[in-house]
This record gives C-alpha cells, sequence and structure tokens, in this order.
C-alpha cells in the first residue's frame, strides 16, 4: 500500500460500521488523488440504493451510477456506501436524489467532471432516469459537460 494512502486519516474504511438512520452526507471521507495530473474515468455502481417517497412514505429503489473524473481530491468507497445507505429513511423525489448526490460530491472533492444517473424502478408503471452533470468552470471540463449533456441517451 502506498504511504501516502496509510497516513491520511480515513475514519471509516476498516472499522466497525454505524450506519446513519437519515440523510448524512458528514459521513463521506476523501482521500489525495497520486494522479492528478492525469485525466481518467472513476465509476462507482450502486446496484441496491433505496430512499423513500416524500409524499407517501413508500420505498423507492434504483441503480446509482456516479462517474466523475478526479482533480486533488478522491471520494472514500465506504464512506460513499455509507453516505448513499442514509438516503434509506430519507424522502426526497429521484431528481432530488441524484441532484443532492452530485452537489455533495462536488462540495467534496472539487472534481474535474462528475456525472450522476439515477435509474430508478417503476413505480405505477413508469420508471424515471435522471440524469445530472458538472464540469468545473473555465476548464475544458466545462465544455465536456455541455456535450455529453447535450448527447445524453439512456
Amino acid at each position: 500500500m502506498n504511504q501516502t494512502r496509510k497516513t491520511e486519516d480515513l475514519q471509516a474504511l476498516g472499522r466497525k460500521t454505524p450506519f446513519s438512520t437519515d440523510y448524512a452526507p458528514e459521513v463521506l471521507e476523501t482521500f489525495q488523488n497520486l494522479h492528478p495530473e492525469n485525466d481518467y474515468w472513476v465509476q462507482f455502481n450502486c446496484p441496491e440504493f433505496t430512499t423513500l417517497c416524500p409524499i407517501t412514505g413508500q420505498p423507492d429503489f434504483a441503480e446509482i451510477k456516479i462517474m466523475y473524473i478526479p482533480a486533488e481530491r478522491m471520494v472514500e468507497s465506504k464512506s460513499l456506501k455509507l453516505y448513499l445507505f442514509s438516503f434509506r429513511n430519507h424522502g426526497d423525489f429521484h431528481e432530488d436524489c441524484v441532484n443532492t448526490i452530485m452537489k455533495d460530491l462536488i462540495r467534496l472533492m472539487e472534481p474535474k467532471y462528475i456525472e450522476v444517473i439515477g435509474l430508478f424502478t417503476p413505480r405505477g408503471g413508469i420508471s424515471i432516469h435522471p440524469y445530472a452533470n458538472y464540469g468545473m468552470p473555465g476548464t475544458k471540463y466545462e465544455r465536456l459537460a455541455e456535450q455529453r449533456f447535450a448527447n445524453h441517451q439512456m
């Protein structure tokens, strides 16, 4: 293991897992990107995402896909899992969940580029698949965000 990673103060990794009972962005943690000069994709798939309908309280199920190009910091995967799990008892609409996840990750690690997709299972015969993205303003990543958004297809 890289010595730099050993010395970072990660709280969730390798410890007993306390699960939050509601939305908990404070559990998110980062670590140093050892290759910030390179552009490369990091993708997370969470096929067991659950949240509650804010109106009926019924559970909603989705696969959440997060893809980003890191800058200086990267999200630690166990903290991301705990964060996504914290939506379990939280009531929010599908579009709000996707945008909240993206904005929390932007605040956390200031990536060059990020996109979040929610593939929600059908409810009442209709499935909803919100998509949100962001590119660092004033850079080629802002143009990438515009291109990917304009060409986005499910």
